[in-house]
């Protein structure tokens, strides 16, 4: 069965857990298979990079995934965590709404 995931690209998250707890930032990938998410300026790493055309070489730092666990939507009112909740519009569209709130995340 497919499983339903309350988090997309572009979303604004938090970290909740691990060793970035409190930082902020915007998803930029979802991994589905692997129940990951990668986060803008949060889990950074260093990876050796060898030069190649149009890259340069040396360390390089870039985000690495977290699991989707992990990390919590931002209240677009507070800007506190929050959990989501789906509900129906008048119009017949399914849309996401921050249980904190009762604002709308989709946009």
């Amino acid at each position: 069965m497919a499983e339903s995931w309350k988090i997309k690209k572009g979303d604004k998250v938090t970290v909740i857990a691990g060793k970035d707890k409190g930082k902020s930032g915007e998803i930029l990938k979802v991994i589905r298979s692997e129940r990951r998410v990668l986060v803008a300026g949060v889990n950074m790493v260093k990876r050796h990079q060898a030069v190649k055309p149009g890259q340069p070489g040396g360390v390089i730092s870039k985000e690495a995934p977290l699991h989707v666990s992990n990390v919590m939507h931002l209240d677009p009112v507070s800007g506190k965590p929050t959990r989501v909740g789906y509900k129906m519009l008048d119009d017949g569209r399914k849309v996401r709404f921050a249980k904190a709130s009762g604002e709308l995340i989709d946009r």
